[in-house]
Formats: structure tokens, C-alpha cells, sequence
């Protein structure tokens, strides 16, 4: 028979019923107090289990957002990108709040979330000092992102991360039909620059996007046990690699070979275990392997026949451009040139402000003032380089920032490669595709902007979430980690009233983005559809005249800061003669862009053609101040020179200025006209052979005059094929007749070929 035992004495601890223990009858000695602060570390609090459909919603959004787009120019498709970001991010975290309206028990934070709030902070203060415009888009911008990452980080089970993988797969692979269309048959659906772009108005986006989404299509397929849907999954990730391939982003294309033929092997070796296809058979092995590279060859040798592809020069397949545009990559690309001076522009303006940084959103408003003498590039509203760009705009913030996520990524690399716990080697995976995607972003964003667009940004913003969602399943509480957030029903409720009031204001801010973008789009249409008729003064034209400048005004009401496409309609307005319209459009963006070179220089010709010389001069000075060698303002100053009576100084001006490579279309053309007073007809030839050269829809034009030129010289024979060679190339019967205008009666003869040669030499050079 068992001995009994007496019972041990209870530790002193609460009872299940919360009520405390009686304490045995013992000394002081024998529960110390060290004993009762060696309390059980709190654990970290478990997603809902029930998060009201948010993650599902956040994997709809990553499928929606590359996969829509606008069919119309009215609308840009960032805009519409940037919408179903903003309204699907507030939408969620609503399902969330009132899912966990009731809830008690803690949520998530995690250290990460202060890295975007940082620069949100520091968003809101530049407003007071900098651009408020552009600082108040920066802290929305980091505001939404902000908000991904705490939804990631509370929703994003292993479950809800499979939701994710697919709708960016699934987004990938839409966006990739179309563009896989647009590279063989031109489909005019979607409105953009270069072919392919997708639904992303660029074919940079949209590769800068994809390629960030290649591992989760892997991760998937990886993962997959039927036969149908390995075979599904192989096509479609083909169909993915296919379009990078058709794009030649060659930053694109350095983060697809990275993945391809480095870490997604290492991935598959490291978490073999974690994924199904070691267990395939070797029939299905060969159909995934056999799918996938036959579709990507096969596909990857058709031609296209879209006539804008082939003008490019790039390859006429998929596999020709691939490997053409990778063998470009160089020191002496010209792009990478352009790109160089608006980094060394950058670099300055860090040194002259490495703490302050100037301002959330201001590079594209200051750089300006730090480019280096006599360069000019005002076209371009972003670095092409986003770490440059954070330390320029955020000075010390942006540091830290950069500081911080880069510690935290190698942090959670190290951390997923060892996996020494269960749990952390059923995330390894799915930290590994999402470090990964990040590391292809970081490589694009070297060269480009990828974290301004709406669909790249947002899936930055989700592989952080995800990442920290991990880290808290695994336990990794740490005051640079996972913490509990205290949560309780009044919470919740002031974060309902919050999130409202935000979608009631993203809501009002999208509309009137979108009605801004519609007035001034569609003005700048008509303004094109005028220049193109070739006879924008004529009467008939009046009507459509009054409804753009209308268009204009509303436009401009709405949202004074838009400069993408308010100085369009201003150039057109020039053009035609109607200079007090173009220069009041011109000065409501000096008001928001104050230090553009080119948009000062145009708004003090608008006031010298009106005869307003002092603010011409006022002007001209202000752009010399800023830029005093910029061809933009060489060239002012020359036709100011020109109207004030000093011919000759304008002259010997614009002379120095092509002899030093440092001119512009109109220091050119005031070339010409002063070469031509003074019968330098040696300096007006270069002239007009570098207008030819550089601004080749000059063509009629420019070979009219070079004609005219050589047979004032004597070389009637060269003169008059020119003239012809010009009068042919005329777009538009208007056209022609301007350009015969401008040849001399006397000389009309040799143009058509019915007068003798030496009569016409006589008269000629008689002239």
C-alpha cells in the first residue's frame, strides 16, 4: 500500500478565483521579497482571433491597387493608386476597431512603429517653417504608412500572410497582363509614358513594383500541393518575370537576378523543410520546372510588332531587352548622368543643412538654390534616390530613420536564419520572402522613388507589419520590439471616432485631388489640341480658349501647388501670342515653386512682350541670383539685352553660350535671329543645325531656314533641297503655307525647280 504523503506548503500566489492564499505559518525568511518580484515576464497578446475581415481587406487592397487603373488621362494613375491605398488602410483598421470594441485585453506595438511616426512628427513641424504643401502630403504619406504597419502587425496571423502573399501575387500578375498586352499589341487602354507601364503611367512603377512581389509568387508556389495549382502558379510567376524582362528596367532587372539566382535558392535550401515541394513527385517537379521556363522562353523569343517598342532600339523580344538593357548598365549611361546631377544638387544641399534637412517634401522646391553652376534640371520632382532624399529633407530625422530600419532588418535577418524555436521556423519563410522583397525595394529605390508610389509604399509598409507581427508571435518582448499596447473599450471608441473623421477627410481630399487633376488635364488637352491644328488664332478656336483658361482658374483655386501640369497650358498660351494668361499661370507656381529657374525666366518674357520691363528685369535678376549661368537664364538675358537696344552685347552672349554647350530653344533661336542682322551666316548655320539636332519637331522649320542660310551663301543647289526637304516634312497644310511665307518671291523659282540656276544665283546674291 502507497505511503502517503503530507502535502507540500502552497507558495504564496493567487488562487485561480483571484482571492490570495492563506500564508503558512512561517517566518519573515521564508517568503523573502525577492521572491515576489520574480514574477513570470507578461506575455505578449495574440492577434483577434476574429479581426472583422481587416487583413482580408489589406490583401484585396494589394491586388486592387496595381491592378486598376485609370483609362482616362484625366485622372493620373497614382491618383487612383494612391485612393484605394488611403481608403482601404482606413477601411480596415475601422473593421478592426469595431471588432475589438469590447476587447480588454492589450494589443500590439512594436519599436519599428516609431520610425514612420518619427518622420510624421517632423512632417507636421517642417509645415511651420518649410513648404507647408509638401510637408502636409509628407505627413499624410507617413501617416497611412504608419497605419499599415500597426494593422500588419496585429492581423497578420500565418494565415492572413498567405491572404497577403496572394493578393500581391495576384495584383502582380494582373498588372503583368496588361503590360505583357501593351509590349506586343500597343493596348491603348491605360494612359502613360514608355511602353509597358501597366497601370502605372510608367514603366519604371510598375517594374519597381513587381519585382518587390516575385517572392511571395514563390513563397506560393513553393508551398503548393496540387498538381493544378503548382501548374497554375508556375505559369503565373513566368508571366510575372516576363514582364520585368519586357520593361529593361535595369534596376529592376538587378534585384530580379539577385532573387532568382541567389537568396530565393537560399531561401528554398534554408526552410526546405517549411515548404511542400521537396514532397512532389518527380512528374510534377518536371511540369512546375517545365511550365515555368518554357513559358518564359517561348514567350520571351515572340517579337512585338508595337512600333514603340522598336523605335527604342532596345531588342525587339522580351529576352533581348533583358539582357540588352542588364549589358547598358554602366558609368557613362545618360540617365545615370541625369541622375548624377541631381544627386551632386542633393549632396549640397545636405552639407549646407545636414541637422534641419529642408523640410518634409521640399527637395523639388529647394533644390534649385543647391544645383551645381550652370546646371539646370528643374523637370523632375524627386531624387531618384530615396535615402539621399530622406537625409536632404529630413536632415538628422532622416538619418535615424535610415539608421533604424536598417538595424532592424539585419536585426530580423540574422534572427530568421537561426530560427531556433518551433515557432520561429514556421515564420522562417515567411520572414524570409518578406526580407527579401525589402531588399529588392531598397536596391530599385537606389535609383528611383519607389516609396512615393502608392501600391510600392503600401507593400513596404506591410512587409514591416508582417515582420513585427512575427517578432510578437515569437515573444520577442524587448524595448526595441514587441510591447503590449493597453487597450480598452473607451480606446477603441475614441479610435472609431478618429478613423471616421479621417476617412470623412481622405474622402474630401481625394475628391478634390481628383477634380483638380480634371480641370487642369483637360485644359491642357485642349491647349495641345489648339497648338496642333497649326492655326491656333484663328476665331474658331475662341470658345474652346475661354473654356480652358476657365478650367485653369478652377483648377488652380482648388490646388495653387500643382506643377506637374499647370505650366503645360502656360507654355501652349505662349506659343500662340496670348502672353498675359501664360505669365499670370506661370506666377501662381513661382508662388508655391518660388526658385525654378526656367518658370521665373518664362514669366519675365511674358512681361517683356508685354512691355512691363520693370518686372522682366526684377525677374531677370531674381534668376540670376539663383542660377546666373543656367541656359534658361543666359537665354533671357539675351533677348532682354536684345529689346533694351543692346543688340551687340545680346549677340556676343549668345554667342559664348553655344560655344560653351550652355544654351536652350530660345537662346538658340535669338542665335539665329541676331546671326542674321548681322549676315553671320556661319554662327546662324550652327545655330540652326543645333535646333535640328536637339529639337528635331523643328524639323520643317529648321530645314526651311538652313535652306534659306545656304542660298543667301550661294549654295543654291544644297538651299533649295532643304527648303523642300522642309516644306515636305511640314505636319500640317498651315504649316507649309507659314514656312513658303517665309521664302522671297524672287527666290520661289529655285524652291520648285522652274528657274534657271544662274539667275536665281544672281538674285540671290544680290541679297
Amino acid at each position: 500500500m502507497a505511503r502517503k504523503r503530507r502535502p507540500a506548503p502552497a507558495p504564496s500566489r493567487a488562487t485561480p478565483s483571484g482571492a490570495p492564499a492563506a500564508a503558512p505559518a512561517a517566518t519573515p525568511a521564508a517568503t523573502p521579497a525577492p521572491a515576489v518580484k520574480a514574477a513570470a515576464p507578461v506575455r505578449l497578446p495574440s492577434e483577434p482571433a476574429d479581426d472583422g475581415w481587416a487583413g482580408a481587406l489589406l490583401a484585396l487592397m494589394m491586388f486592387l491597387a496595381p491592378a486598376l487603373g485609370s483609362p482616362t488621362e484625366l485622372m493620373l494613375q497614382d491618383t487612383l493608386k494612391s485612393a484605394i491605398v488611403s481608403m482601404c488602410a482606413l477601411v480596415a483598421a475601422l473593421l478592426l476597431f469595431l471588432q475589438v470594441r469590447k476587447r480588454r485585453e492589450p494589443l500590439r506595438w512594436h519599436a519599428v512603429l516609431w520610425l514612420p511616426l518619427m518622420l510624421l512628427a517632423y512632417a507636421l513641424g517642417s509645415m511651420a517653417w518649410s513648404h507647408t504643401f509638401l510637408a502636409s502630403v509628407e505627413s499624410i504619406r507617413w501617416f497611412v504608412f504608419a497605419l499599415l504597419v500597426w494593422l500588419g502587425l496585429n492581423v497578420l496571423t500565418r494565415q492572413r500572410l498567405g491572404w497577403l502573399a496572394a493578393g500581391f501575387h495576384a495584383g502582380a500578375v494582373v498588372a503583368s497582363v496588361w503590360a505583357v498586352l501593351q509590349f506586343w499589341a500597343d493596348l491603348p487602354l491605360f494612359p502613360q509614358g514608355p511602353v509597358p507601364a501597366s497601370t502605372f503611367i510608367n514603366r519604371n512603377f510598375f517594374a519597381e513594383f513587381v519585382v518587390c512581389t516575385v517572392p511571395f509568387g514563390m513563397l506560393l508556389l513553393a508551398k503548393a500541393r496540387r498538381s493544378g495549382t503548382v501548374a497554375l502558379l508556375a505559369c503565373s510567376n513566368a508571366l510575372v518575370v516576363l514582364a520585368l524582362f519586357m520593361t529593361g528596367t535595369r534596376a529592376a532587372l538587378i534585384a530580379l537576378w539577385l532573387q532568382l539566382f541567389l537568396l530565393l535558392p537560399l531561401i528554398a535550401w534554408r526552410c526546405r523543410s517549411q515548404f511542400a515541394f521537396p514532397a512532389w513527385s518527380r512528374n510534377l517537379r518536371a511540369i512546375a520546372i517545365g511550365l515555368f521556363l518554357g513559358l518564359l522562353l517561348g514567350l520571351g523569343m515572340i517579337p512585338t510588332d508595337n512600333a514603340k517598342v522598336l523605335d527604342e532600339e532596345r531588342g525587339a523580344t522580351a529576352l533581348q531587352r533583358a539582357v540588352n538593357r542588364t549589358e547598358s548598365i554602366g558609368p557613362k549611361d545618360y540617365s545615370l548622368g541625369v541622375r548624377m546631377v541631381m544627386w551632386r544638387a542633393t549632396l549640397n544641399a545636405i552639407r549646407a543643412k545636414p541637422l534641419v534637412g529642408l523640410g518634409a517634401g521640399a527637395w523639388e522646391s529647394e533644390i534649385p538654390l543647391y544645383q551645381a553652376e550652370g546646371s539646370q534640371l528643374e523637370t523632375d520632382y524627386y531624387v531618384h534616390n530615396e535615402f539621399l532624399q530622406m537625409v536632404a529633407e529630413y536632415g538628422l530625422v532622416g538619418w535615424v530613420f535610415l539608421l533604424g530600419l536598417v538595424t532592424y532588418l539585419l536585426t530580423a535577418a540574422w534572427r530568421s536564419w537561426k530560427a531556433v524555436t518551433p515557432e520561429a521556423r514556421e515564420d522562417q519563410p515567411w520572414r524570409a520572402v518578406m526580407l527579401t522583397s525589402l531588399l529588392a525595394l531598397m536596391v530599385v529605390s537606389n535609383i528611383g522613388f519607389a516609396w512615393r508610389m502608392a501600391a510600392t509604399g503600401a507593400l513596404f509598409a506591410l512587409c514591416l507589419g508582417g515582420l513585427a507581427a512575427s517578432d510578437a508571435r515569437q515573444g520577442w518582448r524587448r524595448r526595441w520590439a514587441a510591447l503590449p499596447l493597453r487597450w480598452s473599450p473607451m480606446t477603441a471608441s475614441v479610435c472609431l471616432g478618429l478613423t471616421g473623421v479621417c476617412l470623412v477627410l481622405a474622402l474630401y481630399i481625394t475628391q478634390q485631388a481628383a477634380t483638380a487633376e480634371r480641370k487642369l488635364v483637360q485644359a491642357a488637352k485642349l491647349a495641345l489640341t489648339i497648338t496642333q491644328s497649326g492655326r491656333p488664332n484663328s476665331p474658331e478656336w475662341d470658345g474652346t480658349k475661354r473654356e480652358l483658361l476657365e478650367l485653369v482658374r478652377e483648377g488652380v483655386a482648388i490646388t495653387p501647388h500643382y506643377r506637374k501640369i499647370t505650366p503645360m497650358v502656360a507654355d501652349e498660351l505662349a506659343r500662340w501670342g496670348d502672353w498675359k494668361d501664360a505669365t499670370w499661370i506661370w506666377e501662381s507656381v513661382l508662388s508655391s515653386r518660388p526658385y525654378v529657374v526656367a518658370i521665373i525666366s518664362n514669366a519675365a518674357r511674358g512681361h517683356a512682350s508685354m512691355g512691363e520691363m520693370d518686372q522682366a528685369l526684377a525677374l531677370l535678376e531674381r534668376a540670376k541670383r539663383i542660377q546666373p549661368h543656367a541656359p534658361a537664364v543666359r537665354s533671357l538675358e539675351v533677348i532682354m539685352l536684345a529689346r533694351s537696344g543692346q543688340a551687340d552685347r545680346a549677340y556676343a552672349l549668345a554667342k559664348e553660350a553655344i560655344d560653351q554647350g550652355f544654351y536652350d530653344f530660345d537662346l538658340v533661336n535669338a542665335a539665329v535671329a541676331l546671326a542674321l542682322q548681322r549676315k553671320d551666316f556661319a554662327m546662324a548655320e550652327k545655330a540652326t543645325e543645333l535646333r535640328l539636332r536637339d529639337w528635331p519637331q523643328t524639323k520643317a522649320r529648321s530645314l526651311v531656314q538652313l535652306g534659306l542660310i545656304h542660298i543667301q551663301q550661294g549654295d543654291l543647289a544644297r538651299g533649295a533641297q532643304q527648303v523642300r526637304e522642309g516644306l515636305a516634312a511640314a505636319q500640317q497644310p498651315e504649316e507649309r503655307d507659314q514656312l513658303l511665307q517665309q521664302v522671297p518671291p524672287s527666290w520661289m523659282p529655285l524652291v520648285t525647280g522652274s528657274a534657271p540656276a544662274a539667275g536665281t544665283q544672281t538674285s540671290a546674291n544680290s541679297k
